[in-house]
């Protein structure tokens, strides 16, 4: 399997087991704080951006999935559990997570959904000071923290 030609956005997981390409865009980023999202990604919230699933194309590998509810579909790579996509049973439509595109900066949230559950520190975090990963961590190990994740292109 290959990208289609006319691929706009490519994406896969940090193995490098599984690699998708889209051929448009997604129209509806957004971060989505729900319970269910948090802890599928292990995070405060999810970051997926939407399209039909027409457009959706896996080129390398093959996603697992897990059914988070009775509507809910979360796709995964099953080798280093990179969270993928997202998806509604009997619906036309995919989401991909933005962190796993490429070029995840290209696709900017444009809304946020299940605030009911948004975390009360998360209007906050823009406060916190902050540094870079040179900064926070001692020369011996930083020396040692070569990465092993595939690289954002095939």
């Amino acid at each position: 399997m290959s990208a289609p030609t006319d691929a706009v956005l490519t994406g896969g997981c940090q193995c490098g087991a599984v690699r998708y390409a889209l051929d448009a865009i997604p129209d509806t980023p957004s971060i989505c704080h729900c319970r269910m999202c948090q802890k599928a990604f292990g995070a405060p919230f999810a970051a997926l951006a939407g399209l039909d699933a027409h457009h959706f194309h896996v080129t390398r590998g093959e996603i697992a999935v897990f059914k988070s509810s009775e509507a809910g579909r979360r796709g995964f790579c099953r080798l280093c559990g990179t969270p993928l996509t997202y998806a509604v049973a009997g619906r036309p439509r995919i989401a991909v997570s933005i962190g796993s595109l490429d070029d995840p900066e290209r696709v900017p949230p444009v809304m946020q959904e299940g605030v009911e559950s948004r975390l009360p520190w998360f209007e906050t975090l823009h406060l916190l000071p902050g540094r870079t990963t040179e900064a926070s961590m001692p020369a011996d190990l930083l020396a040692r923290l070569e990465s092993l994740q595939a690289p954002d292109r095939d």
